[in-house]
């Protein structure tokens, strides 16, 4: 990595080449969910890596869970980007002739929109809750594998999943997003 070579510190270093070394499986399984294509998930793997070496100072401990949250939002962000363009580059080209009717375009934008939006409200969770819930449901980890991740206990994974989950379902009624059922 070339990156490496150019750090004003050692310091700054080793968080990098921590960072990479503990991350970079986590972050590639987050790619390919979204693009479900192994050669882009390492192109945006590595274009998340060049993101993070950019912003290198905002991170304070490279082995806490908001390292975790800003990791993966960060390789999240630009696998959603990269395959927003590469949609868009494809549908360019079609005319009206080409396109094919039995596709739902409108359909297919709204459930975009959901769950962009849903990503916003999961983003508004302290940040203790936030990785708990990533891990679980983004990246489909074990209490034990998040607790040990982490550093908590297996019971305190429990407990702030709960809270998570308590705290999304109230924000999402708050923003008319669910409807309580009478």
């Amino acid at each position: 990595m070339l990156l490496i070579l150019t750090f004003s510190t050692i310091s700054d270093k080793q968080k990098f080449e921590y960072i990479y070394h503990s991350y970079k499986n986590l972050m590639l399984h987050k790619a390919y969910g979204i693009m479900k294509d192994y050669a882009l998930a390492e192109d945006a793997v590595s274009e998340a890596f060049i993101r993070i070496y950019k912003n290198l100072d905002k991170i304070d401990e490279p082995a806490s869970g908001r390292t975790i949250s800003f990791v993966v939002t960060i390789v999240k962000n630009v696998s959603l980007t990269m395959l927003a363009k590469q949609n868009r580059q494809i549908l360019e080209p079609l005319d009206d002739d080409q396109t094919d009717h039995s596709f739902d375009l409108e359909h297919h934008i709204l459930g975009e929109i959901s769950a962009q939006e849903i990503a916003k409200v999961v983003d508004t969770l302290k940040e203790e809750l936030r990785a708990v819930f990533l891990l679980s449901y983004a990246y489909h980890l074990s209490h034990k594998e998040i607790a040990h991740m982490l550093g908590i206990s297996q019971n305190n994974v429990t407990v702030r999943l709960h809270r998570a989950k308590k705290q999304l379902a109230d924000l999402l009624k708050k923003e008319g997003y669910v409807h309580e059922e009478r």
